[in-house]
């Protein structure tokens, strides 16, 4: 089995339904209260064999808005005792190794990202088509920021000029899921057996296989598949990310995870590990074991998400 490489496209919603992995749907009104939706999220990472340091950094967050009646006159039953709203973060990021301070830019990446965040007044937390919207605009332009963010670091000391990294971001609101990505580091879903790679690998390789004048087998584009054509900061041209909305379901697994796994871990393995893992942290301990020992030259981190939604409103 492989997992499909072909990013959802950028319509309303994609869906991911088993029976027809390519339809794209419209997205209902009626949404599952996100305060109900069970996330279980774990993460982790290694410096790998062969790197004298690690430049990957991984950052999960959950993001809540609670409102709850202290007193009232109102008679009971008006209204609810309580309202609550709860979204989830998931974003891994890559120092861009042969450049200056890559574990730096990875991490200040995050941190830039959070700070963003943090700063805006009115979060999302439900969504509709003009919300969503309005998310995608922000992913891309916190991603232009982070990116002006280095890059004015880089200016400021020479030291650290054309440093950068990956950088992919996942964002759920109830059933809800929104993925953007600049560089090689990858977002897949699992859905029962079937394994999705929701990200396009912005690489050399990945260009000439999309021109037509190479095939993904070809050993001659290997060494390719390490030249980034995109990332945040760095010395390459301003890039903005893919960004994509997709329909969650129940029991679903998102898995965000550096190339230090996806190089040398098949699609097949990648599957069997999370099918067969009891838990997310148990997910993240195997894959990054079976990279070991499949020999990964590169730093290795992954984050598992794992969904489970009401079965009766």
């Amino acid at each position: 089995m492989t997992a499909s490489s072909k990013p959802a496209e950028d319509h309303d919603t994609a869906s991911l339904d088993e029976a027809q992995p390519e339809r794209r749907t419209r997205i209902k009104n009626e949404s599952i209260p996100s305060s109900l939706v069970e996330v279980e999220m774990a993460g982790r990472s290694d410096v790998g064999a062969v790197r004298p340091q690690n430049e990957d950094h991984f950052l999960a967050v959950r993001a809540e808005r609670n409102l709850g009646n202290v007193l009232s006159s109102l008679p009971v039953g008006v209204l609810p005792s309580s309202y609550s709203e709860t979204a989830y973060g998931m974003c891994v990021a890559d120092g861009i190794g042969g450049m200056p301070a890559g574990g730096l830019a990875s991490m200040l990446a995050l941190r830039k990202l959070i700070d963003l965040v943090v700063r805006t007044p009115d979060w999302i937390m439900r969504m509709s088509p003009r919300k969503a919207a309005i998310v995608k605009r922000r992913l891309i332009d916190r991603f232009r920021q982070i990116d002006t963010a280095l890059r004015e670091r880089g200016e400021r000391d020479p030291r650290l000029s054309g440093m950068g990294t990956t950088l992919t971001v996942a964002l759920s609101f109830g059933d809800e899921l929104f993925v953007a990505n600049l560089g090689d580091s990858r977002a897949y879903l699992l859905r029962g057996s079937e394994l999705s790679q929701l990200t396009r690998d912005h690489t050399l390789a990945q260009a000439m296989i999309e021109a037509g004048v190479a095939k993904e087998t070809d050993e001659t584009i290997n060494k390719m598949r390490r030249v980034l054509t995109a990332a945040v900061g760095s010395t390459a041209p301003r890039t903005d990310p893919d960004v994509q909305r997709l329909k969650l379901h129940h029991e679903d697994q998102l898995l965000l995870a550096t190339d230090g796994l996806t190089d040398c871990v098949d699609a097949q393995s990648i599957t069997s590990i999370l099918r067969e893992a009891e838990s997310a942290d148990e997910a993240c301990r195997a894959l990054i074991d079976k990279a070991l020992a499949c020999g990964s030259k590169d730093n290795i981190t992954v984050l598992v998400a794992r969904y489970r939604f009401p079965q009766s409103m």
